[in-house]
């Protein structure tokens, strides 16, 4: 009896308490919700559900307040407790996002309704983007005609403030500090926003200055482990199909990560008719990153015959003898396996690498908005420009000699998938020449006692730039259509955008550059004795290296060498999008309609410096294609309180910017190959939603609804070594890094479910006769279970990229008497993250992820109060593998995070 009234009572009018709110019709113009008073959760909720009951589309918002209540550093953080968003994350921090499953580049990111280029191209990185600069998110999943064209899952749109969101004179603001825990690390941040409004004999004008820094200090627990099919592996039970380890590591971070913004808006209403306002934006991520690298090179000498011979068809007799006539890598014969085995006097490749990385955005837009005479006229001028700072301060490399028996011998047991036991031995080396045989020696537990010597010291100077230039307009007039209410909408957009990579690299390769340049050939000298400050079992002692050393030998090095460009991965693409869109929306007493469709013109140049007969010559390609996107929304009112939502949409997803340029690049820090596809074709999708709303009086909300796509030429990143020499330079083999290359496949699908339901029990006290104190709590949940399939280039079915089978957010709070307290917990299933052949080892996947966040704020005054966040309270791991979930290429680990502080507000 209790539950039907908690559920079916309706009471007076949704109270919002101290929130204020409005709405544009168009779902890119959503008005500022401001949320002040003592229950911010509750409050912004409502004010957000509000907006998205008069939405003609489908969205979700994420309210002023709301943005922070848990511990949002970023964007993409805020955007995770939405339905049907699932996040990516990188070092522990969340990075990408993903809408209902659907790979993460189906998802575009607007601010203020204006399309944003990401310093990382089409993947847009929202870690980048502090949730400071946001009012509120609001997050289109049913593509209308005037979102751009590459949009299919959906649109996120930042809403910036205004002074106009304010009476007056506004002041807000917070400082916090914290630790992280893994190696005992601190993290800062603060915020400042500060605005106003004049009346002046020209009209109104406001002003608003804002301005954020977050500084985390961080170290990793890592190891990665890179799987290869061996072709002398051919013994049966296996051979032919086995995996085996090539190469296992550990990337050992220390990191300090920076997200700062600030920006400024002024606001002109000279009359109720006419707005006009610039603002500008600088946004950067900064992650200055030191990484201890040290590589076993498991499959050296991997051609070396074997006794006996592995690559004999016929079954050996497996005798785990000990003493090998090769290294041991992929016989099964001597006993090893997969998982278990030992290497015998093979090679460490040991990186010592400090870059210092940095993503930004400043984007600057001149806009209005008129009333002239029946009709509405809105305008946007937008410039952006974005930079993705790749470059690497200092590399140095070191490696062990030729000689076996100054190599390690290596017992290894990757049974467990969250441990990477690994153990060092001394080579013991008996005979010569054809009779030479190896033997493990006395166990050793510091790197150090193996001798390895400098082979190259490298520092790179790499920029990708992009440039983008915008014009928009909107016309909107109201009449009378069809018997209905009717608001129709003209528009034209156009967009030039241009990406450019440019690269110079200083390399040290010879004994005599070292020595002239002062460079120590051995570790010892620059490295400090400081303890490890990870957690991880490493089965090894090791000394990290010192970074002003580094800084020091780069500089002396710079002195006497020059950074000569790297023209294999220089690369320019331009983009040109015109585009014109017209649509319709018919009010009726019933609901309403929203008809249209969006006509896009693209031009793609790709120009790119390739060696041809030893000389070096730019070449240029240029592909033109027009796309029509017709889309249709239906809402049905079944009453007051409840919808039925039916939607129809495309879009087309189309190929990166670098992935457009015609060449090969690679990046040696990361042992990694780029291959650009000019003739690449863009993802075609087609999609139908159908969902239920129930706006729960007084206070709650239910949905549940199904949504399906078809796509057609499906985009794969294919993965697999580079196998080629094409690429080396003196000192540098490429030949066995991984390539990574753009490719179409055959026709997909997704479809699914998504469900969400939030309620607060305050109003339902009474009713159902509880304590006053227990009209605190409410809780929010919501899941999205999808299935996909798509045809791979090789003809299999996968499933599709970035496509987790169930996303769903966990979220319970209690909130009163000043305070607020909230604990969320999210979860994704795994998903494929890069499609391979078999023979490199096959497909990769991303294993589960989850993560729990806590919140607790206390209100002192109205306008004062006192906060304490923890995050990644579950601390699991971030884990990917190759083909099934036993055979880890990665695993990291990042700790837990704990910060306190104040929040001002005036």
């Amino acid at each position: 009896m209790k539950l039907a009234l908690l559920l079916g009572a309706a009471v007076a009018p949704l109270l919002i308490g101290n929130a204020a709110f409005a709405q544009d019709q168009a779902a890119d113009q959503v008005d500022e919700i401001v949320v002040t008073g003592r229950r911010p959760i509750a409050e912004s909720e409502a004010a957000a559900l509000q907006v998205q009951r008069n939405s003609d589309s489908l969205v979700s918002v994420v309210a002023s307040d709301a943005v922070g209540r848990l511990p949002d550093q970023n964007i993409a953080q805020a955007i995770a407790r939405v339905p049907g968003a699932a996040v990516e994350s990188d070092q522990g921090q969340p990075r990408y996002i993903s809408l209902r499953g659907a790979p993460k580049n189906w998802t575009t990111l607007s601010i203020n309704g204006i399309g944003i280029v990401s310093p990382e191209g089409r993947d847009t990185r929202y870690d980048s983007l502090p949730s400071a600069i946001a009012s509120q998110i609001v997050v289109n999943k049913a593509v209308t005609p005037d979102m751009n064209g590459e949009t299919i899952a959906g649109n996120i749109n930042i809403i910036t403030r205004s002074a106009f969101d304010y009476s007056g004179l506004h002041v807000a603001g917070k400082a916090g500090a914290g630790i992280v825990e893994l190696g005992d690390r601190n993290e800062y941040e603060g915020q400042l926003v500060v605005s106003d409004r004049f009346d002046t004999g020209i009209g109104e004008i406001g002003i608003l200055a804002s301005g954020s820094y977050y500084e985390r200090n961080m170290v990793t627990d890592n190891y990665e482990i890179d799987w290869e099919i061996v072709p002398q592996d051919v013994q049966p039970s296996g051979g032919g199909n086995r995996l085996w380890a090539r190469e296992t590591e550990n990337k050992l971070y220390r990191l300090t990560r920076t997200n700062y913004s600030q920006s400024g808006r002024l606001d002109w209403r000279p009359n109720d008719t006419n707005r006009v306002f610039f603002e500008s934006i600088f946004t950067t991520f900064q992650d200055d990153e030191a990484r201890d690298n040290f590589l076993f090179d498991t499959d050296d000498r991997q051609a070396d015959p074997s006794v006996p011979p592995r690559s004999a068809a016929a079954p050996c007799t497996v005798v785990p003898t000990g003493i090998v006539t090769n290294t041991g890598y992929a016989d099964s014969c001597i006993g090893n396996t997969s998982l278990v085995g030992t290497v015998y006097g093979i090679d460490i490749n040991q990186r010592a690498t400090l870059r210092a990385y940095e993503q930004s955005i400043f984007t600057n837009t001149l806009g209005g908005e008129h009333e002239i005479g029946a009709w509405n006229l809105d305008w946007r001028l937008n410039f952006t420009r974005s930079i993705d700072d790749r470059s690497v301060v200092g590399e140095a490399r070191y490696e062990s000699p030729s000689t076996r028996n100054l190599r390690p011998t290596i017992f290894y047991d990757f049974t467990n998938i969250d441990r990477h036991n690994i153990e060092l031995y001394n080579t013991i080396t008996t005979g010569t020449g054809a009779a030479t045989t190896y033997s493990r020696g006395a166990r050793v537990t510091n790197i150090d006692d193996f001798q390895r010597n400098l082979t190259q010291l490298t520092s790179l100077r790499a920029i990708d730039e992009t440039e983008a230039y915008t014009g928009r307009f909107d016309a909107s007039r109201d009449l009378t259509l069809f018997g209905a209410d009717a608001r129709v909408t003209l528009g034209g957009q156009y967009d030039q955008r241009t990406k450019e990579s440019n690269e110079s690299q200083m390399a040290l390769t010879t004994a005599a550059q070292f020595a002239a340049a002062g460079v120590s050939t051995t570790y010892l000298p620059v490295s400090l004795s400081t303890p490890f400050k990870g957690k991880i079992p490493l089965g090894y002692t090791f000394r990290y290296f010192d970074l002003q050393a580094m800084r020091d030998q780069v500089s002396r090095a710079a002195a006497l060498n020059p950074y000569n460009p790297v023209t294999a991965n220089f690369y320019n693409v331009e983009e040109q999008v015109a585009a014109a869109y017209g649509m319709v929306r018919l009010g009726y007493d019933w609901g309403s309609v929203l008809a249209g469709a969006r006509v896009e013109r693209i031009t793609n140049t790709g120009q790119a410096i390739v060696a041809l007969a030893g000389v070096n010559t730019r070449i240029e390609v240029e592909n033109e294609q027009t796309l029509v996107y017709p889309s249709l929304h239906v809402n049905y009112d079944i009453d007051e309180d409840r919808k039925l939502r039916l939607s129809f949409s495309t879009g087309a997803a189309r190929p990166d910017y670098d992935q457009l340029r015609p060449n090969f690049t690679f990046n040696d820090a990361n042992q990694t190959v780029s291959g650009g596809n000019p003739d690449a074709k863009p993802e075609r999708a087609y999609g139908v939603d159908a969902y239920y709303e129930w706006y729960v009086q007084p206070q709650g909300f239910f949905s549940a609804g199904l949504f399906y796509k078809r796509v057609e030429d499906v985009l794969f990143t294919d993965t697999r070594v580079f196998n080629s020499t094409v690429l080396n330079t003196t000192g540098t083999d490429r030949s066995q890094y991984r390539l990574s290359t753009l490719v179409n496949g055959g026709e997909g699908y997704i479809w699914g479910f998504e469900g969400a339901f939030q309620l607060q029990l305050d109003p339902y006290v009474e009713q159902l006769e509880l304590p006053e104190w227990m009209g605190g709590f409410g809780f929010n949940v919501n899941v999205t279970a999808n299935q996909s399939q798509a045809t791979a280039p090789d003809g299999s079915r996968v499933s599709l990229p970035n496509t987790s089978d169930v996303v769903y957010n966990l979220a319970g709070y209690y909130e009163k008497y000043g305070l607020s307290a909230r604990l969320n917990f999210r979860k994704r299933t795994a998903w494929l993250d890069a499609y391979g052949p078999v023979v490199d080892g096959g497909s990769t996947y991303w294993a589960a992820d989850d993560e729990m966040d806590a919140s607790v704020r206390y209100a002192v005054t109205d306008n004062f109060e006192v906060y304490f966040d923890a995050s990644n309270l579950t601390n699991t791991p971030g884990r990917r593998y190759s083909r099934e979930s036993q055979y880890t290429i990665e695993w990291e680990r990042f700790g837990r995070r704990f910060d306190a502080g104040i929040r001002f507000n005036f």
